[in-house]
């Protein structure tokens, strides 16, 4: 990066911010870096020229490491508690912003601060990298910018989510399918994702006689990969990684298959390995939930004995956190406490917030109608057969969320600050079901701050777009 542009930035940041002859990040004026400065890093860390992005994006990583907000794992907070240390009694949030990433991020900080949550997850999945349009540096930028801004201090757990293999392009070419996730893995552990959820549960073959064939390629590729990622790691760091057993959508996972997807999974391990810390499991739910045809949503029924079940096997027999539910952000409000009874050791939340983000009343309609219309002219070819408008539209605007990310960034602060309050709400809300209060003792506890510093020379942006390979939305 062109240590010119870094000086440049400073400049824009007017003395709250000072770069010492060593190299170390100072922190002259907090109050004003708080202010319009924090707006200003966090702008260019999204959308400024290649130098601009570099400068703004190292800027906020040593930030950080200043002020004490750190990327993190939560690897040993959840094996303690798969031994039995740490409590079922909290099921973890982990929160997918496809949309005003840096104001949705400064609403969930708004609702954690008070309650002093600490077991909370941002994650960011491998096909919403790329309909988004948020690559993991920018989107770890992102979290970070808006943690500062709210005066956070603690670990930041950043997940990549279903780093998922595509079942038709592993058949047809695995190395290069494998690659890719080995590519993606690699660039975000680099950006600060020290947790990854695998999801290779597309292998899964249910032709196969016995449930052992039917997971070995699941489990095979999952600890290829994971093999991979511990090569990644920085010192100091064991990532959490997650594996998953059932694709979201289809047959209710059982513990037959747990059982054989981990053990084959831990004897195809190089010997003395960490492996998984959770696992993902099917209970019922959908990615996105199930649009009707005025495009509402279906009631799902979530089959809560299966989470409480495969959890305790998780934890009792191979010392993980518990089960995973996707799909979940869509569920009726009364649904999130049940996950706590039933000892889910984590929730993915998606779509749910993104729906509020277009539906919400400060919206404006103008913005929405000309999204809407580009899903219609440029994805028109995804509409599916007997599906009306409604449907199609609901299950396709994510895709509007990347080519309109700067119209959207742009709104006046009366339109963005009223969705964030709104968010602000709703995670609220979804902390207290969860009963993630007061977990932050136990996040640093487990989580204590690795400093790791960086060079300008590490913010090159990586350019391109990740494809998206799925039809995932939790």
């Amino acid at each position: 990066m062109n240590p010119a542009r870094l000086e440049s930035l400073l400049a824009e940041l007017e003395g709250s911010v000072t770069v010492a002859d060593d190299g170390r990040v100072l922190v002259a004026d907090e109050q004003k870096l708080c202010g319009v400065s924090l707006d200003t890093l966090a702008k260019k860390a999204a959308f400024g020229d290649a130098g601009e992005q570099s400068a703004a994006r190292w800027l906020l990583w040593e930030l950080g490491q200043v002020l004490g907000i750190y990327p993190a794992s939560i690897h040993d907070l959840y094996v303690a508690r798969g031994r039995g240390e740490v409590p079922v009694n909290f099921t973890v949030p982990a929160i997918n912003l496809r949309a005003m990433a840096y104001d949705s991020a400064r609403a969930v900080f708004k609702a954690a601060l008070p309650r002093r949550v600490g077991a909370l997850i941002f994650e960011i999945a491998r096909s919403e990298i790329g309909y988004t349009d948020q690559r993991p540096a920018e989107y770890f930028s992102m979290v970070m910018a808006a943690a500062i801004k709210e005066g956070y201090r603690g670990p930041l757990f950043v997940q990549g989510d279903h780093f998922q293999v595509n079942a038709k392009k592993f058949k047809a070419d695995p190395e290069t399918e494998l690659q890719a996730v080995f590519d993606l893995a690699k660039e975000s552990i680099r950006a600060g994702f020290y947790n990854i959820d695998i999801d290779t549960s597309t292998l899964v073959d249910l032709s196969y006689p016995t449930v052992d064939e039917q997971q070995r390629k699941n489990y095979e590729v999952c600890a290829k990969l994971t093999t991979f990622i511990r090569e990644q790691e920085p010192e100091g760091v064991t990532v959490s990684v997650g594996g998953e057993i059932g694709e979201i959508g289809e047959k209710n996972s059982d513990e037959t298959e747990l059982r054989a997807f981990m053990d084959g999974y831990n004897r195809s391990l190089p010997k003395g390995m960490t492996g998984l810390s959770k696992i993902s499991i099917q209970t019922g739910t959908a990615h996105g939930g199930v649009p009707l045809a005025d495009g509402t949503l279906a009631q799902v029924k979530i089959d809560f004995n299966v989470i409480k079940g495969l959890s305790r096997v998780a934890r009792e027999a191979y010392g993980m956190a518990g089960a995973v539910q996707h799909g979940a952000s869509t569920l009726p409000d009364e649904a999130f406490s049940q996950f706590v009874q039933n000892e889910a050791a984590e929730v993915h939340l998606a779509t749910g917030f993104q729906n509020m983000v277009y539906d919400h009343e400060a919206m404006p309609s103008e913005l929405r109608e000309r999204i809407y219309e580009y899903i219609r002219t440029t994805h028109a070819n995804e509409q599916k057969e007997g599906q009306t408008e409604e449907q199609f539209i609901y299950k396709t605007r994510k895709k509007g969320l990347g080519p309109f990310k700067a119209d959207l960034w742009g709104l006046g602060e009366d339109v963005r600050s009223a969705i964030r309050n709104s968010l602000e709400q709703k995670f609220g809300f979804l902390f207290d079901q969860l009963n993630v209060a007061n977990t932050m003792e136990l996040a640093t506890r487990y989580a204590p701050h690795v400093e790791i510093h960086k060079g300008l020379e590490d913010y090159g942006v990586t350019a391109g777009r990740v494809e998206d390979t799925s039809e995932l939305a939790d």
